[in-house]
């Protein structure tokens, strides 16, 4: 890396001084983030990986999703990497005191059997104008390239735009221009693209108008069947669901017909509409059309798909399996957590329940399984509110494009009756994981004075075999008896990668009292950890 020299000035003013005046040097800028041989992407092989750096940094990586420190693993330049599974691989470059950004890499490595179909589904795009959007899904599509360079079909699962009743429907048109700007720009010429109506979508009549035939292809009541590639598409319209006689009539009918028969009773049927049904993903948060679980619950072939939550596809329950399969597909615009937790911003400890990450799901139908992979569009750390604003539409480039926001989930329909099928079922309630956090760090509680003054609780992020949700901080001012911090805090899960400590504060600390930190951490499933502890004075 080239240093700025250090410059010795005279002073033109001073000639009666004999002292010469030495400017102070100027910053070391950090080093540019290290890049990578290979790029993040789906494969169907191992790929071996080197990184690029300035020359005279140190390179140091992580596998797990955690952001490098200088005690993580040296990259060699004559050791190259090799991935043989699916990994975030994180590289921070540093030199001397001074640390890049981390950039984030995702590998999907599969085998070389090609699958039947590819679906890319996401929902809650809720584009607006194309100056917050253009850029934004000129980087989606990227990222949708590197993972399925020609996808069979694009599914828009509701809310295309952010209509409240307020004749927004004109919005479809910008939706539409930037989706065929970007199929056209990366050559998906012979991608379906296929639309359910959402809560934010105006009328069916201002779909139609937005969008090609072929996107939206109802007959009246914003409902339609689909064929790509020979899987078959069951698109319903969620918002009269449960008072449609004529639409839930049909979804029976044609389900019925799809699966009749040996040869049918172990092959998918997908099925995408915008609300989440009762009972079923998110332990059943934001859910609708009860009528819908109930219809479904007779065809464990049935793979439903659906987002409108917004909550995040982090979590595993976003995959639940009982009489029927359905997934949590997220949200391409903003991503929801549980209510009730805080998060860490840089104002401290806020209600949010809110982070600006976009996500999407990528599906793959074989013969004998349906496999469904999470993808980050971008997961950068950034908070929903930038000076008090609602700030969730950041803009690219992204350095967590593409990385894996949780292991890949397969769908096995196992069985020559229905009920065996459902009975071979892998993600139900009953086989829930039960694995609780580990804190692994040799002290996993510090005090430490808080970037803005003050003492702060620094908690080393825990361990967990899928992921740790969140901490039950609880912090006593043991002088007075007085809770000085009583809050659950998320983990910042939902960014890549993961910060590897939080610092949560503890305001109001009085100098010289004595003060008892305890923290658990939990899972998504409730899942606890042993209790962590520390004595310290503010």
């Amino acid at each position: 890396m080239r240093l700025t020299p250090l410059v010795i000035a005279a002073c033109c003013a001073a000639l009666a001084a004999p002292a010469v005046a030495h400017a102070q040097p100027h910053p070391v800028a950090p080093p540019a983030a290290p890049g990578v041989s290979v790029p993040g992407g789906r494969y169907d092989h191992a790929v071996t990986l080197k990184f690029r750096a300035e020359h005279g940094t140190t390179v140091r990586y992580t596998l797990d999703g955690t952001t490098p420190t200088r005690e993580s693993r040296v990259y060699s330049p004559g050791r190259p990497l090799r991935i043989t599974e699916d990994t975030n691989v994180t590289a921070v470059a540093f030199h001397g005191k001074q640390a890049s950004v981390p950039m984030a890499y995702g590998y999907l490595i599969k085998t070389k059997e090609k699958p039947l179909a590819r679906f890319v589904v996401m929902s809650d795009v809720h584009v607006g104008d194309h100056e917050h959007n253009d850029k934004k899904y000129e980087s989606f599509f990227d990222t949708i390239g590197s993972v399925f360079p020609h996808p069979d079909a694009i599914l828009s699962n509701g809310d295309m735009i952010n209509d409240n009743g307020d004749g927004k429907g004109p919005d479809h048109r910008i939706v539409s221009d930037i989706f065929q700007a970007n199929l056209k720009r990366k050559g998906m010429t012979g991608t379906q693209v296929l639309m359910s109506n959402g809560n934010h979508d105006d009328s069916l009549a201002a779909i139609r108008a937005g969008y090609p035939k072929a996107w939206f292809p109802d007959s009246g009541g914003g409902y339609y069947e689909s064929d790509v590639k020979g899987v078959h598409l069951l698109t319903v319209n969620t918002e009269t669901y449960n008072n449609d006689t004529a639409q839930r009539t049909w979804l029976k009918s044609r389900l019925a017909a799809l699966t009749a028969g040996p040869a049918n009773a172990n092959k998918p049927v997908l099925v995408q509409g915008h609300r989440p049904t009762t009972g079923t993903t998110m332990d059943g948060q934001q859910a609708s059309n009860p009528k819908l679980a109930e219809d479904l619950s007779t065809f464990p072939q049935a793979i439903l798909f659906s987002g409108h939550s917004h909550l995040n596809i982090n979590d595993d329950r976003s995959m639940y399996q009982g009489d029927f399969t359905s997934v949590n597909d997220g949200s391409m615009s903003y991503v929801e957590v549980d209510h009730g937790y805080q998060m860490v911003t840089e104002n401290g400890l806020a209600d949010r329940f809110e982070s600006p990450t976009a996500q999407a799901l990528f599906v793959e139908v074989y013969k004998d399984r349906t496999e469904i992979d999470r993808i980050n569009m971008a997961a950068d750390r950034h908070d929903i509110y930038t000076g008090g604003q609602w700030s969730a539409s950041w803009q690219p480039p992204y350095a967590s494009a593409g990385t894996l926001s949780g292991a890949g989930w397969t769908v096995r329909l196992k069985g020559s009756t229905n009920q065996q099928i459902k009975d071979n079922f892998r993600y139900t309630a009953a086989q829930r994981n039960t694995v609780a956090p580990t804190f692994t760090a040799r002290e996993p509680l510090k005090a430490v004075t808080a970037t803005g003054g003050g003492t702060a609780l620094r908690v080393a992020q825990a361990a967990d075999d899928q992921m740790v949700h969140h901490y039950r901080v609880d912090v006593t001012d043991t002088t007075t008896g007085a809770k000085a911090v009583s809050s659950k805090v998320l983990s910042d899960y939902y960014f890549l990668p993961r910060p590897n400590v939080l610092d949560i504060p503890v305001t109001g600390a009085v100098a010289g009292h004595r003060y008892r930190a305890e923290v658990v951490a939990v899972d998504a499933y409730g899942n606890a950890s042993r209790t962590a502890s520390l004595a310290f004075k503010g």
